[in-house]
């Protein structure tokens, strides 16, 4: 059995099963994760979470913020861009059991026998393991609870950028998904720069990517993330950890990686790069 890590499909469902197919894929012998962001933007949203509700065990994803988007969208009307494509999956007759299965799905998905942990953006630096599990455990609960649409109508904030062992309530809650569906850089003291984008070395001053954190308390784990589109991919080991958003919607590649021997797979693009 091998089990491949997929980055960040957004919607393209072509070059999913041109992935699949790359890689031989067998249901019934290999495992597939998805880093999150299966959705939006892309042209095929609806087929992609039909596609992978449709796998089941022992495929596994985490839930990125454009999944979130999807949900908060779905439960209190939040408002769709034009570049979303998040309307078809509103609107599908079984929009509203994929969006109830996909509130169930992880934050944090692990496989101690290959030592590999998978989250959407990243981990704070000043978090250990333990906490990482418990926190990505107190999103799980919230979303899943029969008060789910209360937090998803309050969940954005950009205000809420840094971790304190007191938070409580909505605040802390926030915190949380920020840090696990939206940090790229944070300051030395963990602070996210939740507007930063660039790729690196077009950060402000006094930022560091997450994995970059000298003392971040996680770098002996191994971490796959997706989320960072402007890394290209290009972080593969370094500091432990390994980007697997290749920018499949602006243009560029879908890319998987075999978790047993660390090898990648790409195919290009059917997306018009975006400017």
């Amino acid at each position: 059995m091998a089990t491949y890590v997929i980055g960040d499909v957004q919607g393209c469902f072509d070059e999913l099963q041109d992935l699949l197919k790359k890689i031989q894929f067998n249901s019934s012998q290999d495992r597939l994760w998805f880093a999150g962001d299966l959705i939006n933007r892309g042209p095929q949203s609806l087929e992609v979470l039909r596609f992978i509700y449709a796998l089941g065990e022992p495929h596994q994803i985490v839930l990125g913020n454009h999944d979130l988007h999807l949900l908060a969208a779905w439960v209190h009307g939040e408002s769709i861009s034009s570049k979303d494509t998040l309307q078809p999956i509103l609107s599908a007759q079984d929009g509203e059991k994929l969006c109830h299965w996909l509130r169930h799905q992880p934050m944090l998905v692990e496989d101690s026998r290959l030592g590999f942990v998978m989250v959407h953006a990243g981990i704070l630096p000043q978090w250990d393991m333990t906490q990482a599990r418990a926190f990505a455990h107190e999103i799980e609960s919230t979303l899943q609870a029969e008060s789910y649409a209360v937090f998803l109508t309050h969940m954005y904030s950009n205000a809420d950028n840094q971790w304190q062992d007191n938070l409580s309530g909505l605040p802390r809650l926030r915190t949380l998904v920020n840090a696990f569906t939206r940090i790229r850089y944070c300051d030395h003291n963990g602070v996210m720069a939740l507007t930063e984008k660039g790729e690196l070395g077009t950060q402000s001053q006094g930022l560091k990517p997450w994995f970059a954190d000298p003392q971040r308390k996680t770098r002996d784990q191994k971490i796959v993330f997706g989320h960072w589109a402007a890394l290209e991919g290009k972080i593969l080991g370094e500091h432990n950890v390994f980007s697997l958003d290749a920018g499949c919607v602006w243009g560029r590649s879908l890319r998987a990686m075999r978790l047993e021997d660390l090898k990648i797979f790409e195919v290009p693009s059917k997306q018009t790069p975006w400017k």
